[in-house]
């Protein structure tokens, strides 16, 4: 079950660089390398509840496709059925307790939160949701991505996506579905059963104060990865960061610093893969 903080956070303002086209039937952002450069591998984002259209998904595909040289697809894995993005007025508004005027317009705020938020869980329960995932990226590895290394990137709602993804599933051309993972705190999952078949590298960022995945599940994600035999994986905690912080991070805060530090960690992790 998702969490308030699947749904709070921060927008940005700027604008996204990248395109919009139908990709293997779904809508998909496209985010290129900068100056016409060959691609170096294609990063397929896997996004958080509020989907392919949310800013801040466009705006980190553009990021990967001009510091690591990648062709980033951002499809519209929901189907039109992302969480509408007023949810962050009303989440944060069910967290503040600032005055009397703040309390008494709360179960106003929670009705809403559980107005917007319930139609999202239902229509993108992860039964219905990976197979469409699951597709997708098997129609890359068998096309766009027959000559290119693919990584899956997943996030909040997309983060066990990808863990699945990991899995080692193969495509017809019996290639794999990725030859990399990476997931910026993961929701809704279950450890250690779905780390134990990972059979492609990994790497999970998490932050210290994420109320999804606290010090024991943390504890037993370490644990796991040391049973993988010749899979490279890794965990990179980052202090003073919540659930949602490699999305919805305030550029006015110094969590932004804990954001652009998993972006690196998931470049570097691609580059190293995909060399």
């Amino acid at each position: 079950m998702s969490c308030p903080e699947c749904f709070s956070g921060h927008k940005h303002t700027s604008d996204p660089q990248g395109r919009e086209e139908k990709i293997h039937g779904l809508d998909t952002y496209i985010a290129e390398p900068k100056d016409g450069k060959d691609a170096k591998g294609i990063i397929i984002i896997i996004p958080d509840a509020f989907g392919w259209q949310f800013v801040n998904n466009r705006i980190l595909a553009d990021h990967y496709a001009a510091a690591g040289d990648f062709l980033v697809y951002l499809p519209d894995f929901m189907e039109g059925s992302a969480a509408p993005e007023w949810l962050l007025v009303y989440v944060e508004s069910v967290a503040d307790t600032s005055s009397l005027s703040a309390w008494l317009t709360k179960p106003y705020a929670i009705a809403m939160l559980l107005y917007g938020a319930g139609p999202f869980m239902v229509r993108n329960r992860f039964g219905i949701s990976y197979p469409t995932v699951q597709t997708f990226f098997q129609k890359i590895s068998e096309n766009e991505g027959s000559k290119l290394p693919v990584g899956a990137a997943g996030f909040c709602w997309g983060g066990r996506h990808a863990i699945y993804l990991s899995h080692g599933e193969k495509s017809s051309s019996g290639k794999p579905l990725v030859n990399a993972s990476f997931t910026g705190h993961p929701s809704n999952c279950s450890f250690p059963a779905e780390l134990q078949p990972v059979k492609q590298p990994l790497s999970i960022a998490l932050g210290d104060l994420d109320i999804n995945l606290g010090p024991k599940q943390v504890k037993v994600i370490e644990d796991t990865f040391k049973t993988l035999e010749n899979v490279d994986t890794e965990i990179i905690m980052y202090p003073g960061a919540g659930h949602g912080f490699c999305i919805r991070a305030d550029p006015g805060r110094e969590v932004i610093k804990q954001a652009e530090a998993a972006e690196k960690q998931a470049i570097d992790f691609f580059k190293k893969h995909f060399a």
